[in-house]
C-alpha cells in the first residue's frame, strides 16, 4: 500500500502533456489511469513525492527505511517507477529507494524533454535530489536512465557514490534498424505495435506478459523520444571514480551488448561488466546481484 506526501504544486495540464508526449487525451488518461492502479498496489509502502524543477513537477516514489542509504532508480525511455516493481520488495529492504519519473516519459512527472547533447538533465537532476534532501547517494538505472546515471556521475563526480545499470544507453553502438522496423509495424494497429514491441524488448514468455502488455498499452498511445542517446567517449568513461556495474543482455535489439562490455571493461577503471546470455533489452529479476553491488 502506498501512501502520498511531499510538495503539491499544480501538474502540467492533461492538454498540454497529451499534446506533447501522447497521441491522444483519452490515451493518456488510460495510461495514467492503469499507473496509478498500480501504485495503488505497490507492494511495499511508499510516499508519493512531488518535486519542483526547473523543468516542471518530478514524481518520486519512495520506499525503505528512512534511515537506510539512499538509491536513485531512474527508469528506461516508454516506462515509469513501475519499472522496479518486482523487485522494489528486494530494494527497499537494503535501501532508502527513489523511484524517479524521468521527465518526457510516461509517468506523472512533466512532459519536458530538453536536449540530451546537453547538461539540463543533470541539472534537472540537481533539482529533484536537492528537493529530496539527497547530497550523494548510489544510482541505479535501465537504458535510458542508464545513459542519465552515466551522464550524471560525468558531470557532478561528487553525488554519485556507485552506479548500477541495466542495458545502459550511450556506451555500445545503438542499433536504428530496430527504429525503422517499428514505425513499419505500428501502421498494423495493435498487433503491429505488440509485434515490434516483443521484438525490440525480447519479451516473449507467458511469464512476462503482464510486462509485455503495459508496454503495448504504452506504446500504443505514447509518443517515444526519436533523439539518439550521445555516446559517451573514452575518456569520459576513463575519468568514472567510482565502481560501476553493467548487466546487459548479449540479444539486446538496442544497443550493441558486446561493444558496450568491451568498453566498459577497457576504460572504467572500477567496472564490472555481467552479459546475460539469450536476454533482450528487457533485463529482468537482476535486484539482488545490484543491491549486493551497491552494498560494496
Amino acid at each position: 500500500m502506498s501512501t502520498s506526501t511531499g510538495t503539491s504544486s499544480t501538474s502540467t495540464s492533461t492538454s498540454t502533456r497529451s499534446s506533447t508526449i501522447y497521441k491522444s487525451v483519452a490515451g493518456a488518461e488510460e495510461i495514467r489511469r492503469r499507473y496509478r492502479e498500480t501504485l495503488d498496489n505497490w507492494p511495499v509502502p511508499a510516499e508519493r513525492i512531488r518535486v519542483p524543477t526547473r523543468e516542471g513537477e518530478t514524481f518520486v516514489l519512495v520506499s525503505g527505511p528512512q534511515d537506510a542509504p539512499p538509491v536513485v532508480l531512474l527508469h528506461g525511455a516508454g516506462a515509469n517507477a513501475t519499472t522496479w516493481q518486482a523487485d522494489i520488495a528486494t530494494w527497499s529492504r537494503h535501501f532508502r529507494t527513489y523511484a524517479v519519473d524521468i521527465i518526457g516519459e510516461p509517468g506523472l512527472s512533466a512532459p519536458s524533454r530538453p536536449p540530451l547533447a546537453s547538461d539540463a538533465h543533470a541539472l534537472w537532476l540537481d533539482d529533484v535530489l536537492d528537493g529530496l534532501g539527497i547530497t550523494t547517494a548510489a544510482v541505479a538505472g535501465a537504458s535510458l536512465g542508464g545513459w542519465l546515471a552515466l551522464d550524471y556521475l560525468i558531470r557532478r563526480p561528487h553525488r554519485v557514490t556507485r552506479l548500477a545499470l541495466l542495458c545502459p544507453g550511450g556506451v555500445g553502438k545503438q542499433r536504428v534498424g530496430l527504429l525503422f522496423k517499428t514505425l513499419f509495424l505500428r501502421a498494423f494497429g495493435r498487433w503491429g505495435v505488440r509485434r515490434s514491441v516483443r521484438s525490440a524488448t525480447g519479451l516473449h514468455t507467458l511469464r512476462e506478459g503482464p510486462v509485455l502488455d503495459q508496454v503495448v498499452l504504452t506504446f500504443t498511445q505514447f509518443k517515444p523520444r526519436m533523439e539518439r542517446l550521445p555516446v559517451f567517449p573514452d575518456d569520459a568513461l576513463r575519468g568514472l571514480g567510482v565502481p560501476v556495474l553493467v548487466i546487459a543482455g548479449t540479444a539486446d535489439a538496442f544497443f550493441d551488448s558486446e561493444g558496450t562490455a568491451r568498453r566498459v571493461r577497457e576504460n572504467v577503471p572500477d567496472g564490472t561488466v555481467r552479459l546475460l546470455p539469450g536476454v533482450g533489452h528487457a533485463v529482468l529479476g537482476q535486484a539482488e546481484p545490484m543491491v549486493e553491488f551497491l552494498h560494496g
